[in-house]
């Protein structure tokens, strides 16, 4: 995986920025250190348990003699992965966004009536929300008559989840389509304010039939924000997964500015789809495991169309 990608890779899913203790001293690494490991025992979902109890004694105590900044990232760093596990790191300020792989979603119509819509990683910096959100969901509703649509999530590394998912709104029931799990509650993540993140009206958006067959393309890549899009699908009659099992990076992360312009990126919850399923670490399975997804999707989306009563 390029280094690019791994970026993007565990970049925040809920991409909630907390400022909220930006006035804890920072003003020496001891202080540092003692804020980072405070923010990390509040929030992080696994700062809990003789593990962590056991790393966190032994970067306190290294912050008693410690004082190159360049080895307390690093010692954060590393306590941040038993903290919050695998997506959760220390982000440095980004200076060069030059090469950075913002892309606008892909649509098109595909033979036999189907859309397809690519849905590739986001987080605005190149590209606006609002040309991420539209160019998929005006497609969307200016091909309602589609036999099909086929949504393409791999290669999704993950950003905002935002726009991801508001613009596939026509193909999602109202409501609740994922949740938050945190160590103390869980957090509902509805259909409806995500669309007002993005500035659009739920009476304004016309809905798919349920009976629309939804193939969903996956592979190693899909991750984070990517994972989140997908499990909005499960458990709904009418879709259907295809290629290869996601990244496991399907968990919510918190992300809390430092003084220095490096900024604590700190998973803090589970991701619960609507069949009560939670995940996390673990890559999520496609109903189809196969290296010809589109094929594949097609050839079901085609066959439940002429099966039709």
């Amino acid at each position: 995986m390029k280094k690019l990608s791994t970026h993007l890779l565990i970049l925040s899913t809920a991409l909630a920025v907390s400022s909220c203790f930006m006035f804890d001293r920072q003003d020496t690494p001891k202080a540092y250190i003692r804020h980072c490991v405070k923010m990390m025992d509040m929030f992080a979902l696994y700062a809990e348990g003789p593990q962590w109890e056991a790393e966190k004694a032994q970067i306190l105590k290294a912050s008693e003699t410690i004082h190159d900044m360049d080895s307390v990232h690093t010692m954060i760093g590393e306590a941040l992965k038993v903290a919050g596990g695998k997506h959760s790191f220390l982000l440095p300020p980004l200076k060069d966004t030059a090469s950075y792989p913002e892309n606008v979603p892909e649509v098109k119509m595909l033979e036999g009536g189907i859309a397809y819509v690519l849905l590739p990683s986001h987080t605005g910096v190149k590209v606006s929300d609002d040309i991420y959100t539209r160019t998929v969901l005006d497609f969307l509703q200016e091909n309602m008559d589609s036999r099909g649509v086929i949504v393409d999530l791999r290669g999704n590394t993950g950003g905002n989840m935002g726009p991801m998912i508001a613009s596939l709104s026509p193909l999602l029931p109202d409501g609740t389509v994922l949740r938050f799990r945190s160590k103390k509650r869980t957090m509902p993540v509805n259909l409806g304010m995500l669309q007002h993140g993005q500035g659009l009206k739920s009476s304004d958006i016309k809905k798919f039939p349920t009976t629309t067959p939804l193939a969903i393309l996956t592979d190693s890549l899909t991750a984070s924000s990517g994972e989140a899009t997908l499990l909005c699908f499960r458990g709904l009659g009418n879709a259907r997964t295809f290629g290869g099992p996601s990244a496991g990076y399907a968990s919510a992360n918190q992300v809390f500015p430092l003084a220095d312009g490096y900024q604590l990126v700190i998973t803090t919850s589970y991701d619960v789809a609507r069949t009560d399923e939670e995940f996390c670490d673990d890559p999520i399975a496609p109903d189809v495991q196969t290296e010809t997804p589109l094929e594949d999707a097609l050839a079901w989306i085609t066959e439940k169309w002429q099966s039709r009563p």
